[in-house]
């Protein structure tokens, strides 16, 4: 029993460390594009952090069958589209808005993901609606400009928030059949190599910019995707799912912690009442308040 406790508060401490990583992240990913391309940043971090990755997949190689490593090519081809689409929104978009924002609006993919499960009959429970409606409103308080209108960059954010959904589900269905690790590194490989393409078609890439945005590349390829990936699938051997939602959530709040402290971005009173109904909205669709109706019966609820 002591052991299983130690499990799970290791588990915990990981995910908020990975958590944190990913908040502070948006930083490094706006001060970034100061510098290069939003594709010629993303190609060069996802790089970085395949790379970072390889001694993981060659240490995890041992326990992949034939079978494993032939379908993982295909299952990270799919997976690296969404994430390439993800991350392509995200960094275009967060040129126009601010790290902290950013984060929250990012974060949706949460309430997002069981919302998606409606189209394919599986049941949503009452707490992911509340969530959801409270998440709903804090964007709007958060992202809504006086003229009633979605800015710019956070409506390519929100868009993004779609993608990581869906990646959420892909990952969720394919993992578990091949090496979570051997995944990861195929789908960033993928991420890297579109991102390159479309770069040298509509980018400058040049070598002195790519050096001098080098801080945030080293930050969010090494410590984003390759270390906070990693510490995320080990946490996550000895967490329940919806416990691990809720904390890796808290990126949003570690991204308006890093805006604030790095970048000097202010909230105003509305955003950060906002941010506060957002945050509220996605722990309350991971909790459980309601019992599940018997008429469910065997229908596995997502959210």
């Amino acid at each position: 029993m002591k052991n299983t406790s130690t499990a799970k508060l290791r588990s915990n401490i990981l995910l908020l460390i990975t958590a944190a990583i990913w908040g502070f992240a948006f930083v490094f990913q706006r001060t970034g594009m100061e510098h290069v391309g939003p594709f010629t940043f993303n190609a060069a971090r996802f790089a970085l952090g395949t790379l970072s990755l390889l001694p993981v997949w060659w240490w995890f190689s041992s326990k992949s069958n034939e079978k494993t490593s032939r379908n993982v090519l295909y299952y990270g081809a799919i997976a690296g589209l969404f994430l390439f689409m993800g991350s392509t929104f995200q960094q275009v978009g967060i040129q126009y808005t601010t790290a902290g924002k950013a984060g929250f609006i990012t974060g949706l993919y949460i309430v997002i993901v069981p919302l998606i499960g409606l189209f394919f009959g599986q049941y949503t429970r009452k707490e992911t609606w509340i969530g959801g409606t409270l998440a709903l409103a804090g964007l709007f308080l958060l992202s809504i400009t006086d003229d009633l209108s979605l800015g710019y960059g956070d409506t390519l954010i929100l868009i993004s928030a779609l993608f990581w959904a869906g990646h959420v589900l892909i990952i969720a269905k394919f993992s578990p059949k091949v090496s979570p690790i051997a995944l990861s590194v195929v789908q960033f490989s993928i991420c890297a190599l579109l991102s390159l393409l479309v770069a040298l078609f509509t980018e400058t890439i040049d070598g002195n910019n790519i050096l001098l945005a080098g801080e945030s590349i080293l930050f969010t390829g090494i410590l984003s995707v390759g270390i906070a990936y990693t510490l995320q699938v080990v946490a996550q051997q000895d967490a329940h799912p919806a416990h691990a939602a809720i904390i890796l959530s808290l990126e949003a709040l570690f991204a308006a912690i890093g805006g604030w402290l790095l970048l000097n971005e202010v909230l105003s009173v509305k955003a950060q009442i906002g941010c506060s109904l957002m945050l509220i909205g996605m722990v309350v669709s991971q909790i459980k308040l309601f019992k599940i109706p018997a008429s469910i019966g065997k229908n596995r609820p997502i959210g």
